[in-house]
């Protein structure tokens, strides 16, 4: 079944300041691709609430952290890290939507690190088709990075949920476990937000559906799997890790070998990345994730001695 043509699709994420040039390359992503959409951004930090006011994007709608946060979350913010507080947000990002739209339809939450090559709808056409509720999208790991047994069998990436009861009711859920435990270390079965997943497909028979064409979302733990020279470009890309070290240089990934057609989707981000950090560091004059925190150099050092060489840097001079 076809998504409805012209209805507007709704996606959530969420990022602070530190992630401005990836979170607005993957609103342009979406405006090039997506059809009539509205992005919602959970801003994480005053900073980048006022520069996205600043710039106010005609498809955004942004929802400050102030507004929106309960009094369990509140409660549990303190005792997490800020990447473990954006984990715990996760599964109630796309609630905060449902309750300013009433009437949306469904909500696609997305990591602010995604890139978008294709129309998503390819992927909300095979959620329509399976009469489920929810789709996720499996890490679908190449043998040699298969770290199901720590970071899950599905990704928190790409994760819609229909307003209806059995959606909300897997929200819910989600909602309450995260409340309880969501941290950045693997403990008695869990790792943050993700490996909660593990058993949505049994635990939520025929409300929760998995994405069958892994082709189609991909990062660099599948990327080898699934591309090769002269294959289509997937939906989307998953640029994890990717990181501004430097005025001079950015990491793109570590632990992963990456072969020329993964390559060529990192240059196609890396212009449009490259572009964003030029413009932020010429209107604000500053450079959105520039790496400033001391220890920096010894903490990249053990990453590479870890990773046996396989971390990629970029030479690309910003500003």
């Amino acid at each position: 079944m076809r998504s409805a043509e012209g209805a507007e699709e709704h996606f959530v994420t969420l990022f602070d300041s530190h992630f401005l040039a990836a979170g607005l390359c993957l609103y342009r992503s979406l405006k090039a691709h997506a059809g009539a959409f509205r992005l919602w951004i959970v801003c994480m930090d005053a900073k980048v609430e006022a520069q996205l006011r600043e710039l106010a994007l005609p498809e955004v709608r942004l929802l400050s952290l102030s507004e929106v946060e309960t009094p369990e979350l509140r409660q549990v913010r303190p005792g997490r890290t800020v990447a473990e507080y954006c984990w715990t947000l996760t599964p109630f990002a796309p609630t905060f939507v449902m309750a300013r739209e009433p009437g949306v339809r469904r909500v696609t939450y997305l990591d602010a690190d995604l890139f978008f090559f294709a129309d998503p709808r390819r992927l909300l056409d095979e959620l329509d088709a399976s009469g489920a509720q929810v789709l996720i999208t499996p890490h679908a790991y190449s043998p040699e990075y298969d770290q199901t047994a720590y970071a899950g069998i599905y990704c928190v990436q790409f994760v819609v949920f229909r307003n209806t009861a059995p959606a909300r009711e897997v929200l819910h859920w989600w909602q309450e476990r995260c409340i309880e435990w969501c941290y950045q270390r693997s403990e008695d079965g869990k790792f943050g937000d993700q490996k909660y997943l593990d058993d949505w497909p049994q635990r939520f028979a025929g409300t929760v559906h998995v994405l069958e064409r892994s082709e189609l979302a991909l990062g660099p733990w599948n990327a080898g799997r699934f591309l090769s020279e002269g294959s289509p470009a997937p939906v989307f890309f998953h640029f994890h890790g990717l990181r501004v070290v430097s005025r001079t240089r950015l990491l793109l990934y570590m632990t992963y070998r990456l072969d020329a057609a993964a390559l060529r989707l990192y240059d196609r981000y890396l212009e449009a990345f490259v572009g964003e950090l030029r413009a932020a560091s010429a209107r604000w004059g500053e450079i959105p994730g520039l790496q400033r925190r001391p220890g920096l150099r010894e903490r990249l050092l053990r990453l590479w001695n870890r990773a046996k060489g396989t971390i990629r840097y970029a030479p690309y001079r910003m500003g």
